[in-house]
């Protein structure tokens, strides 16, 4: 360990031989939410069928729910699919533990934004369609670059840590799916600046009453 990093984070220096994405994936674990207390030994359970790149510390929970056919049904019905690229950190199941909500630090994760989707959003919004983002990590990417550009929609790459939260006026998403998170997180703030904090404790009230799953395999809500 070459440095102590906050909220128990370290930075380490290895030593090894060979080319380190390898030797990591054979020496390495899954990196799993707290709540699963069960090694995966098929670890393509904890990522969704359209991942391509590297860099994630935990999968983008609400696409767990989409395979490909059905992504191939919501595209027969002519829904455009665009894909974009959010390296989730750890930092998403850190719980807030401040009272005060402005002196939460977010954690930094890495966008990117290519034209060829950026051209197709643009030209959704401008035929009068809606953006419908899949999960928190969909919308950060999107409201970084909308709050980045006025509310416009440009090819981008860097590092966000945005933190939506009620009150904040939304650039470009405007429905989207998620799952049920955690209590005390980022996550449910999100979501109740987009929906309003009361209607989004009722539903989180209904899911307890009816048992629904949360978390990385539970059910998922869909708010327009």
């Amino acid at each position: 360990v070459t440095e102590e990093l906050t909220h128990g984070g370290r930075i380490v220096r290895f030593e090894y031989q060979g080319i380190f994405l390898e030797v990591l994936e054979s020496l390495g674990e899954m990196p799993l939410p707290p709540y699963i207390h069960e090694k995966l030994d098929d670890r393509e359970r904890y990522q969704t069928v359209y991942a391509k790149e590297s860099g994630s510390a935990a999968a983008p929970t609400a696409g767990l729910h989409f395979t490909k056919e059905l992504l191939a049904e919501i595209q027969a019905k002519g829904v455009h699919l665009v894909y974009l690229t959010l390296h989730v950190g750890l930092g998403t199941f850190r719980p807030v533990s401040v009272d005060n909500l402005d002196e939460h630090e977010m954690h930094s994760e890495f966008y990117q934004l290519s034209e060829e989707a950026a051209a197709t959003l643009r030209s959704v919004k401008e035929n009068g369609g809606r953006v419908i983002a899949v999960g928190t990590t969909s919308i950060r990417t999107l409201e970084t670059i909308g709050s980045k550009f006025d509310g416009q929609i440009q090819a981008d790459s860097g590092w966000t840590n945005i933190f939506i939260k009620p009150g904040y006026e939304w650039k470009v998403v405007d429905a989207f799916s998620t799952n049920f998170h955690l209590p005390k997180s980022t996550l449910v703030m999100l979501v109740s600046a987009f929906a309003g904090r009361d209607l989004v404790l009722d539903a989180y009230h209904h899911a307890i009453q009816e048992h629904y799953r949360f978390f990385s395999f539970g059910d998922a809500m869909f708010i327009y």
